[in-house]
């Protein structure tokens, strides 16, 4: 076995471990909230689907990818490969379209009472269920030809019209039909990708206004950076950075395979350690900024002529 292979496997290891525990401990620290009373509740319920969203999409790509690495043969059968791939595809499109509601859910609870949004305010959380539901839904039926496109590696008789994929194979199809497929991916991921900075430049629009509203309110001098406002923007920019920075790069790999049907060890390799990059990274990222933020967020469901008294309080 080459050390570059040992060394992926342990790096495909280390972000199963971590970003597992890291989603297990949100999960906990929501679920906990939720049965003590804490927070807001639809929040809540976005995040603990996005944890286990997230945990699907690292163990559906780094188990695999950990036992490539360590040269374990045939391990996956055709069936094996047509689940494995169907679950990751499906996975990662709920976790944009789940990261993209709870981005929405939000700018819809921080918006003011006079905004056009104000009527959604009470009967948002009414449509939380509904919208998972549907983003199920559509994330089946978009992924719905990945089994028929994958197959297992080692029992495959025609490799001509055949895109290595390392543990597995995908056939390839007619040009037109594969780029057909690969625009509607795309368009799915642009369109959440758009909404996603579209509701945080709202939200951040949002809390520098209120900011300066409130500025009154403070009768000792507080450090700018120490003001909730700035820390939920900064989650707010971090968390969006971070998601629009992994999926992006992860689209332009995958428009590249589509288009070129050419593929190499490191890319397939860096295109598996990007898919997983925002699953891992994204509740440690929740966590360090949960503490003020949660709450603010919370206070915002109220009316927003409460906001002094209740800012004084964070």
């Amino acid at each position: 076995m080459a050390s570059t292979d040992v060394k992926f496997a342990l790096i495909f290891l280390f972000q199963i471990v971590v970003g597992i525990l890291g989603n297990f401990w949100l999960f906990y620290h929501f679920t906990s909230h939720y049965l003590r009373g804490y927070g807001a509740k639809s929040t809540g319920l976005i995040l603990r689907h996005l944890t286990l969203i997230n945990s699907l999409v690292i163990l559906s790509r780094g188990i695999p990818e950990t036992m490539a690495a360590f040269e374990l043969k045939s391990f996956l059968s055709d069936f094996g490969c047509k689940v494995v791939f169907f679950v990751h595809r499906v996975a990662r499109g709920m976790s944009i379209d789940t990261t993209c509601l709870l981005s929405v859910f939000q700018a819809i609870t921080i918006s003011p009472w006079g905004s056009r949004w104000a009527m959604l305010k009470g009967k948002a959380s009414q449509y939380i269920g509904p919208s998972n539901i549907l983003c199920w839904t559509l994330n089946i039926i978009l992924h719905i030809m990945v089994p028929v496109y994958v197959t297992d590696k080692w029992n495959s008789r025609n490799t001509s019209r055949t895109m290595d994929l390392g543990y597995c194979i995908s056939k390839l199809h007619d040009k037109h039909t594969d780029l057909l497929y690969m625009l509607l991916i795309s368009v799915h991921d642009v369109l959440c990708l758009g909404l996603i900075t579209w509701t945080s430049v709202f939200m951040v629009s949002i809390l520098h206004k209120h900011r300066h509203q409130v500025q009154h309110i403070h009768r000792t001098k507080v450090p700018p950076t120490s003001s909730p406002e700035i820390r939920a923007t900064q989650s707010i920019l971090v968390l969006v950075t971070t998601f629009v920075s992994f999926y992006t790069f992860s689209s332009i790999i995958y428009i590249y395979f589509s288009v070129f049907y050419k593929t190499c060890w490191w890319l397939i390799t860096t295109s598996a350690l990007i898919n997983s990059g925002f699953p891992t990274a994204c509740p440690f990222i929740l966590l360090s900024h949960n503490h003020c933020v949660s709450r603010f967020f919370s206070v915002c469901m109220g009316r927003n002529t409460h906001f002094p008294r209740l800012i004084r309080e964070i």
